[in-house]
């Protein structure tokens, strides 16, 4: 009979496990992107105005924003491949759900539910980081970020299969999806080692009082939270502004996504070589850049500024996420799911952002200043607080210990 967990003595990293875990992000971020992909049919069918559409896309976000802290600490405790069992039944069956809704306040509900498909991300980190070296832990985490594509399968699948096959199958398509990796997961996912033993709850609190845990939490603020932003408003944004079928919106968003997607791991292995600091201080400027792009109401620099905005928030959340292993390996959970829940709020207020911002001027530029404003401040944070030690000698030990 197999073991279900190994001694972290003999890690050098595992394919297996790393493939299983982002499967299921990308599963439950699937789930979680059915939401966006389907808006503007839900947007037709219960007739919403912009700030109901806002709302309705900033709901899920909500409890994926909160609920990364317990679930991170829930993985520290428990181990990640139970917690991750758990999220997987969750979300199929509130995406399940979701498929039923015929008023606004059914999907306000069942929108609140699904985000715990996002909230999986925290459980994912401490699972795979523990299979890989200090050393590996950028790259192995930069590829487990890529479950991200989840979003773009769901922007340009469910308008499709809801054309297809009804409005209901827009969403439960995605709940076969994360029932079958449930099963998989199941089968061949293994904990790297034992859970970690209870400690008093102020011990597992304590890093995050640790001003660097907030740094990254900003930062993630950005980079994540501008990656959830846009990949949820784009198929509302594009069919609003420019006019777009929702199949062609949803083509776009998919575009978005897979690069936003496929530079998150090359951040994390640019972070192995340079440093997530140097990464993040070409990243910065280039959001800002991008976002100014963004604003001109015009379709030749709106794509050029999006794609230009996928690739610099995808290094941007490898660089992050690089840090947090780095800072706090015997904290892992707890951290991340501090970390991931900022990530997920800056998700949850742009869009609510966009919305009131168009209802009040007729207009999307107000909102994408905000944004490049913002990645400027975050570029001052970070260039006033220098050059930070690489790691503490005590987190490096433990690193060591870890890998």
């Amino acid at each position: 009979m197999r073991s279900e967990s190994r001694p972290p003595a003999e890690l050098r990293g595992n394919a297996l496990q790393l493939t299983m875990a982002t499967g299921a992000f990308a599963a439950c971020f699937a789930v979680f992107g059915s939401v966006s992909a389907m808006m503007p049919i839900l947007k037709r069918r219960l007739d919403l105005g912009p700030v109901e559409v806002s709302l309705a896309l900033a709901i899920p976000v909500l409890l994926g924003s909160l609920g990364r802290v317990p679930l991170g600490m829930l993985a520290d405790r428990y181990g990640g491949r139970r917690v991750f069992l758990a999220v997987l039944a969750a979300s199929a069956v509130a995406v399940g759900l979701m498929g039923a809704v015929a008023s606004y306040g059914q999907l306000l509900a069942c929108g609140f539910a699904l985000g715990i498909a996002l909230a999986s991300f925290s459980v994912g980190v401490g699972f795979v980081s523990r299979w890989y070296p200090a050393s590996r832990q950028g790259a192995a985490l930069g590829v487990y970020g890529a479950g991200n594509v989840g979003q773009s399968l769901a922007a340009f699948g469910a308008p499709l299969v809801a054309g297809a096959l009804g409005f209901r199958w827009g969403f439960w398509a995605f709940g076969l999806i994360a029932l079958g990796w449930l099963v998989a997961f199941a089968a061949l996912a293994r904990d790297a080692g034992p859970p970690q033993p209870a400690r008093p709850l102020r011990d597992v609190l304590r890093p995050l009082a640790d001003r660097r845990s907030w740094a990254l939490s900003l930062y993630y603020f950005l980079t994540f939270g501008g990656f959830v932003a846009m990949a949820v408003y784009l198929p509302t944004f594009l069919t609003d502004l420019f006019h777009l079928t929702p199949q062609d919106a949803g083509l776009r968003t998919a575009g978005f996504v897979v690069l936003a997607t496929a530079a998150r791991p090359l951040g994390g292995v640019l972070a192995d070589r340079v440093g997530g600091r140097r990464i993040l201080l070409a990243v910065f400027p280039a959001i800002a850049a991008m976002a100014a792009l963004m604003a001109v109401p015009a379709i030749g620099a709106f794509t050029v500024g999006a794609l230009g905005m996928a690739a610099a928030i995808g290094l941007g959340n490898g660089a992050v996420f690089k840090l947090v292993p780095e800072y706090f390996p015997a904290s892992i959970g707890s951290v991340t799911g501090l970390v991931g829940a900022a990530g997920g709020l800056g998700g949850f207020f742009p869009p609510l952002a966009l919305g009131v911002v168009h209802q009040a001027t007729g207009a999307y530029a107000p909102g994408f200043a905000l944004l490049g404003a913002f990645a400027l401040a975050c570029l001052a944070l970070l260039w006033a607080s220098g050059r930070p030690a690489h790691a503490t000698a005590q987190g490096a030990t433990r690193a060591r210990d870890l890998a």
